[in-house]
């Protein structure tokens, strides 16, 4: 017995009655899903009975005012359409034929505000709110499943309503026709005896869907329970529809008399409900549509409602129409569906219900809801409309402009309430976000057993994905790689200076295997803007790493990102940020500790740095002894060492052949190096090669320019350090050289610097010191052994004052620590301070 069939009183009181439940008990006329009866069906809206004489008993039909006689005995072409009569939807005065669109204009030229009211006034919610999730979910396969194979077989309907190629869902109408499409289960023998009659798709295990899986069939508590509530209302909800469409009426009316049957539900579950009565009406047309030419009871009652002729025209072109515009509004009423439950689902922690954003969403769910529910009536009465021959009655009236209307209509509202979706989900990322770093930056001040929590945060992954890529293995790793190990977070932009990471090449060289500490990677690039190029830059980079990195930008965590650059201020230098085993960060920038004292700078933490510098002292192996292996051998043998710098070749000439012969002259083993220019451009290349083809002094044999980068590197390095442990150029001798050292290089001319081994250092600027080595002679009774030199060239520089001299001073731009007061070199007066703004071209 169809449902169409069943009384509309429920059986129990376990059923919830909808709100407005004044239906008497009555059997629905022959319809969508629907079927007659041998006893009397009655009507109470209707006046006088009609005779239905395939019956012997009447049937009242109140449409009408006489009885009619029965026109099934006639040909279906002969059918009076009154008998199925389709629901209007057409207001008065609406034009029938022209575009598919002319009628829009009267079709929603309705007050708003006036249909707004009569739509709120249905609206009595007294039911807790209800997951209905699990009922669109059945819907949607409904849909899937019960496509119009005869005549659509070139889109089928997806989830979410999108049209995709009907090969793709072969094998879905191939499972979902089950066992009993095998024909050899439907042949039944010529005799009549009941066992002999029984047909063989009777069978349990041949009658079974393939389909069937525990997945989709065996719900979990939570569905089950869901199903039992709204089964009732459902399937009254499908008795409906078949009444108010097979009956006629101005379709408004029908609309709100339904959304009253469902007052006391909220908005997501009317809509869902309605569209769940309507899928089960939907489902048993296709279903019989499908089955009718291999199961002799779906045959049967397709005979019953004429349906194999009916859709034998679905071929032609007009009632091909019909069906396509029936799936695409119901695409559309399912986009609306979900929109409606995901504004539900939207969480009050992030976004408050009273919001001006949620209220101009919500503010047109209502008119959501009742045209959507309004197309479900269209579509039902358009495939009622074909029972009976009815498909005559549909190619002459020509409905399809009133659903092409409708889908045009749940269009525009979908496109609000997805814009308005977009603006809430925006402030809930924001404030999910907002949260997310306030936890991690907790995270990063907290001690925790291992480090692996804060690492876990640092990346988003998936549970099997290795996130770390190993440069010396060319494997990736997972973050296990790095458990209770000293993480040393490398983090630059796609920007690394190619001179930072072959000096970092050469530390990690020279890294003791004892220390255990690892360095990381961590690329802080918006990956979801990422170009090819970036992307090919990437790979570039972390292929030329020999140590750990993130497999790719996108693994890192968005709040680690904003973290280095609010809180860690990284720009576009490099930052070497240090996690020690227990995931505490120890050291904010450890990288001016790793120019300056390589792996032993290791474990890198505040109370190292201040060690280190009270073991430090202002002498050549500070200044010079990681740059070059040749200052270790040449202080082992207490020569004179002579660093110099500076782009003037003529100065450089003069200078480097005064020294030699000074030093020829006192018995002095001199050793000269060129260390250039801060910042060296091209002048300081140009007097690279020509130091070195004529032979002028000691230079830096390959990759010169990575090698003059790192001498100044280190001296920003100890300036940074020094600062951040809270030293001054007053109180500190190291800053004070430091100074000096950069007030030189900022001049026109050179300079140079001069030590005995590791022990007596002297430097002064170009102007200053080349007359007075050109001037040995007038000092060199004072240098009576080789050790002097050093100490009386120091004792005849701060003599020397120049009648002129301008000197310059730039600081390094990240040193962050400015001195309100810088005392000249030369003459000890108070320096101005300028604001100065420098290209590094020539």
């Amino acid at each position: 017995m169809s449902m169409a069939s069943r009384d509309l009183v429920p059986a129990t009181s376990k059923n919830p009655p909808l709100a407005t439940d004044k239906i008497s008990p009555a059997v629905v006329t022959p319809g969508l899903g629907g079927s007659s009866t041998q006893n009397p069906v009655v009507d109470h809206r209707l006046q006088n009975p009609v005779v239905d004489h395939r019956f012997q008993n009447p049937v009242i039909d109140h449409r009408l005012q006489n009885p009619v006689s029965d026109h099934s005995l006639r040909p279906s072409h002969e059918l009076d359409n009154a008998a199925i009569k389709p629901l209007s939807l057409r207001p008065a005065g609406m034009p029938t034929r022209g575009h598919p669109m002319a009628g829009e204009r009267g079709f929603f030229s309705s007050d708003d505000s006036a249909l707004n009211k009569q739509i709120q006034a249905t609206h009595a919610p007294d039911m807790e709110d209800l997951n209905v999730k699990p009922i669109l979910s059945i819907i949607e396969d409904i849909l899937r499943l019960a496509r119009p194979q005869t005549t659509l077989d070139h889109t089928t309907i997806t989830p979410l309503g999108a049209q995709t190629p009907a090969h793709l869902d072969a094998s879905v109408d191939k499972t979902s026709r089950g066992a009993y499409h095998d024909e050899k289960a439907y042949q039944t023998t010529t005799n009549r005896d009941d066992k002999a009659y029984q047909p063989s798709y009777r069978d349990e295990k041949a009658y079974q869907p393939s389909y069937i899986d525990d997945k989709a069939y065996h719900a979990s508590y939570l569905e089950a329970e869901i199903l039992k509530v709204l089964a009732y209302p459902i399937n009254k909800v499908s008795n409906e529809i078949i009444c108010k469409c097979s009956g006629g009426g101005e379709s408004n009316q029908l609309t709100m008399d339904l959304l009253k049957s469902l007052g006391s539900y909220s908005w997501d579950a009317k809509i869902v409900i309605a569209f769940a009565g309507f899928a089960i009406n939907y489902g048993e047309f296709w279903l019989v549509e499908h089955l009718h030419t291999k199961n002799p009871l779906a045959k049967n009652i397709a005979t019953l409602k004429d349906l194999p002729d009916t859709l034998a025209h679905a071929g032609g072109g007009e009632l091909r129409k019909q069906f396509d515009a029936v799936i695409d509004l119901l695409a559309e009423i399912l986009k609306v569906t979900h929109c409606i439950i995901e504004f539900k689902e939207l969480p009050p922690l992030y976004i408050n219900t009273q919001s001006p954003e949620i209220t101009a969403a919500t503010a047109h769910i209502p008119s959501a809801v009742y045209w959507s529910v309004r197309g479900l009536l269209v579509c039902a009465s358009t495939l009622l409309s074909l029972i009976g021959g009815g498909h005559e009655f549909m190619t002459a009236t020509s409905v399809s402009w009133e659903i092409l209307n409708l889908a045009h209509k749940l269009r525009v509202i979908l496109e609000h309430l997805q814009n308005q979706m977009k603006i809430c989900r925006d402030i809930i990322e924001r404030k999910k976000f907002e949260d997310a770093y306030v936890k991690f930056k907790r995270l990063l001040e907290t001690a925790h057993i291992d480090n692996m929590r804060v690492l876990t945060e640092l990346f988003r992954f998936k549970d099997d994905q290795r996130p770390l890529y190993d440069g010396s293995r060319r494997t990736n790793e997972p973050l296990t790689a790095l458990k209770l190990k000293y993480v040393l977070l490398l983090i630059s932009d796609l920007d690394f200076p190619p001179e930072e990471l072959h000096v970092l090449h050469l530390i990690q060289n020279e890294r003791s295997m004892t220390h255990d500490y690892e360095v990381l990677w961590l690329p802080i690039v918006d990956s979801k803007t990422m170009t090819p190029f970036e992307d090919k830059k990437f790979y570039d980079l972390r292929n030329g790493m020999p140590w750990y990195s993130a497999d790719h930008p996108s693994v890192v965590n968005p709040v680690a990102i904003r973290y280095a650059r609010e809180e860690l201020r990284v720009t576009h230098r490099p930052m070497l940020v240090v996690l020690d085993p227990h995931g505490k960060l120890s050291h904010h920038d450890a990288l001016p500790m790793l120019w300056i004292w390589g792996a032993k700078a290791f474990p890198f933490t505040k109370d190292w740095e201040r060690r280190l510098w009270d073991e430090s002292r202002w002498n050549i192996e500070l200044l010079a002894d990681h740059i070059d292996p040749r200052i270790q051998e040449w202080i082992n043998g207490n020569k004179v060492i002579c660093l110099y710098g500076g782009e003037d070749i003529v100065w450089i000439r003069n200078f480097t052949q005064a020294s030699r012969t000074a030093a020829r002259a006192l018995g002095v083993t001199l050793e000269m190096l060129y260390v250039g220019k801060r910042n060296p451009r091209e002048k300081v290349r140009q007097c690279h090669d020509i130091i070195s083809r004529e032979g002028l002094s000691q230079i830096f044999s390959t990759e010169y320019y990575d090698y003059v980068w790192y001498f100044w590197e280190r001296l920003a390095s100890m300036w940074n350090s020094k600062k951040q442990i809270g030293q001054t150029v007053e109180n500190d001798i190291i800053m004070k050289g430091i100074l000096d050292l950069l007030t030189f290089d900022s001049s026109e001319k050179g300079w140079a610097v001069f030590s005995r081994g590791n022990y007596d250092i002297t430097m002064g600027i170009g102007e200053k010191v080349l007359p007075v080595i050109e001037r040995y002679a007038d000092w060199a009774i004072e240098v009576d052994h080789p050790d002097k030199f050093v100490p009386v060239l120091d004792k005849h520089l701060r003599g020397y004052h120049p009648e002129h001299h301008c000197h310059r001073l730039i600081l390094p731009g990240q040193a962050g620590y400015i001195p309100e007061t810088v005392v000249c070199t030369e003459c000890g007066k108070m320096m101005d301070k300028y604001v100065m703004y420098r290209c590094c071209t020539d």
